[in-house]
C-alpha cells in the first residue's frame, strides 16, 4: 500500500476543476490540530479553506509546504486559510517533518484517513478549495512546482466572491 501511494505521490497533478460533487456541501469534520485543540470545519464558515492532504513520506509533499505556508500568510488577513490534512498513521512522523519544515497554518491528524475518504483524496498531495459558503469547489491532485500559480488564481476568485 506504501508503495502505491508512493507513486501516487509523484504522479502527474491534475485539476479536477469541476469535481462531480462541485458546489456541494463540503463533509464537515473535527480532528485534533497540531496547536490549536479541536478544529471544526463548519466553524470556518465565511473564509475560503484549502484542505491540503499530505504525508511525511511524500516528496511532493514536502516541496509544497513552504508554498502553502506563503499563501496561508498572504491572504489570511483577507479570509484564506491552508489546513494542512496529515494522513500518516503515526502522528511522531508528521511531527518530525514539521520540526524540518516549519508552519504557521494548522495542521491537523487523520491517522485512520477517515476525513480523507470523506474528500475521495486518491493521491498525495491534494487540495480542496472550500468556499465562504462551505461548498467544495475545486480540487487538486498532485503537486508540480509551478502549481502554486493555479492556486492563487483558484484563491483570488473564491475571496472575491
Amino acid at each position: 500500500m506504501r508503495k502505491l501511494m508512493a507513486a501516487l505521490c509523484t504522479a502527474g497533478a491534475l485539476l479536477a476543476g469541476a469535481p462531480a460533487f462541485a458546489n456541494a456541501p463540503a463533509s464537515d469534520f473535527t480532528l485534533a490540530s497540531l496547536k490549536d485543540g479541536n478544529l471544526r470545519l463548519s466553524e470556518q464558515r465565511g473564509d475560503v479553506i484549502m484542505l491540503n492532504f499530505w504525508a511525511s513520506w511524500c516528496g511532493p509533499c514536502r516541496e509544497e509546504m513552504p508554498l502553502l505556508n506563503d499563501l496561508h500568510a498572504r491572504y489570511e488577513p483577507v479570509g484564506f486559510q491552508v489546513w494542512g490534512v496529515n494522513v500518516d498513521a503515526e502522528r511522531a512522523d508528521a511531527q518530525a517533518m514539521l520540526k524540518k519544515i516549519p508552519v504557521e497554518f494548522p495542521v491537523l491528524f487523520d491517522s485512520a484517513s477517515e476525513v480523507s475518504k470523506l474528500f475521495g483524496v486518491e493521491a498525495m498531495p491534494s487540495s480542496v478549495f472550500i468556499d465562504r459558503d462551505g461548498k467544495v469547489r475545486y480540487v487538486h491532485k498532485g503537486y508540480r512546482s509551478g502549481d502554486e500559480a493555479e492556486y492563487k488564481k483558484i484563491i483570488k476568485e473564491l475571496i472575491r466572491e
